[in-house]
């Protein structure tokens, strides 16, 4: 929309690179969404367009063969494409959090190997820290690595939702190791795995099982991970050093959550866009829906939602871009980002009327992929707890 979502201060690279992602989107995503959400196709020949467009590499830095931009960069254009379809962004979102792990923890042997590949899409990233038994609870991993000798490891257990699970070929993997460390978040560790794309038993001990079914989310391929006696050199171990794996992972999911909160940001625009775009079509009782107050009163309250959840997401992509924490507004921006973008596509599904439960509408498949987001990256649940304990943190008493 020409009035919503709009980002002051950007550079004139910055605005060129939205202007070309909003094109792609409008071009060769929208039209084709639908159908492909339908089929849980692959989005093979979008995913090639995005490659020749080089948002593989867009915060891998230009010494690796990327564009160097910016977290706020990134969201923006994660933004635009959420508005177009919410799976597009998935499929590139977990391969920025390892790019950006790599980039601010890896060793310099591992940002040399992996970041020239992903920023041209070779390597292509997936990152895991759930397991079937736990979401958030990180801390209680069950998936072990034991060393067994000449900087070797074995490991054993299960992950669970892996967005890109099937398709990436390189996964950071936190798993348990034996720091004998008082706390158990300390006793945690990211290995870099390399895998061939592909489902079943793709290494010696690595089995990725199928695609996991999903009301939404679809042509995205979210699976499993089993890890049965997989061995691994002590080289791929993430930045070189053991024990680091929760502060590497948090790190990234603050990316994570900026992310959410962006892709809940397209969808609520799209969402949005298409509300009051059926409002000025349909007419009951001698007038378009739009002059109805219930209508009109209904789609100030959407657009409102849309720009305070942008502005919220803007502002924690520029606090981590600035260098200072961001946990609480990454936590604030995913939070009220990911509900308001529920309430406005459940707004924008009862303006289209019976219309909005047929599948010939865009709203139906926006209706199935706004839940995603209020799990994905932690509930808002996790989130007011993060917040909570940063503002008591902030205002304790002296």
């Amino acid at each position: 929309m020409a009035r919503l979502a709009r980002t002051t201060g950007l550079t004139e690279i910055q605005e060129e690179i939205l202007s070309t992602v909003r094109q792609f989107v409008d071009k060769e995503i929208i039209p084709h969404a639908t159908t492909l959400e339908h089929e849980d196709a692959y989005p093979q020949d979008i995913v090639d367009g995005m490659k020749e467009m080089g948002l593989f590499g867009l915060m891998i830095p230009e010494e690796y063969g990327g564009l160097g931009e910016s977290l706020l960069t990134y969201a923006l254009v994660v933004e635009e494409i959420a508005r177009g379809w919410m799976s597009v962004s998935g499929v590139i979102n977990t391969h920025f959090i390892v790019a950006y792990m790599l980039r601010q923890h890896g060793t310099p042997a591992q940002k040399d190997h992996y970041l020239p590949k992903m920023a041209t899409g070779e390597t292509r990233g997936s990152f895991s820290m759930s397991e079937p038994d736990l979401g958030s609870d990180v801390a209680a991993i069950k998936t072990k690595a034991v060393e067994t000798g000449d900087d070797e490891y074995t490991i054993d257990g299960s992950k669970m939702w892996l967005t890109n699970g099937g398709t990436s070929n390189l996964t950071a993997v936190l798993v348990k190791t034996d720091e004998g460390a008082e706390k158990p978040y300390q006793n945690l560790t990211t290995f870099l795995v390399d895998k061939p794309a592909g489902y079943g038993e793709v290494a010696p001990g690595l089995i990725v099982p199928g695609k996991i079914d999903k009301m939404g989310y679809k042509g995205v391929d979210t699976t499993e991970l089993v890890f049965k006696d997989y061995r691994i050199s002590g080289d791929q171990i993430l930045g070189g050093e053991r024990g680091k794996g929760f502060a590497h992972m948090m790190d990234g999911v603050e990316v994570g959550r900026v992310n959410v909160a962006a892709r809940a940001c397209g969808i609520a625009i799209r969402a949005f866009e298409l509300g009051i775009e059926y409002a000025q079509q349909r007419s009951t009782f001698g007038k378009p829906i739009a002059q109805h107050q219930a209508i009109s009163f209904k789609l100030a309250e959407m657009a409102t939602k849309v720009e305070a959840a942008h502005l919220m997401m803007v502002n924690a992509a520029r606090l981590k871009d600035r260098g200072e924490r961001n946990d609480v507004e990454a936590g604030m921006a995913k939070m009220i980002a990911s509900e308001y973008c529920k309430e406005v596509t459940e707004d924008a599904f009862r303006i289209h009327g019976g219309y909005g439960y047929s599948k010939e509408y865009e709203i139906e498949r926006l209706m199935r992929e706004a839940p995603f987001l209020l799990i994905g990256e932690g509930t808002s649940e996790i989130q007011k707890t993060i917040i909570s304990r940063g503002l008591l943190k902030d205002y304790k008493l002296r």
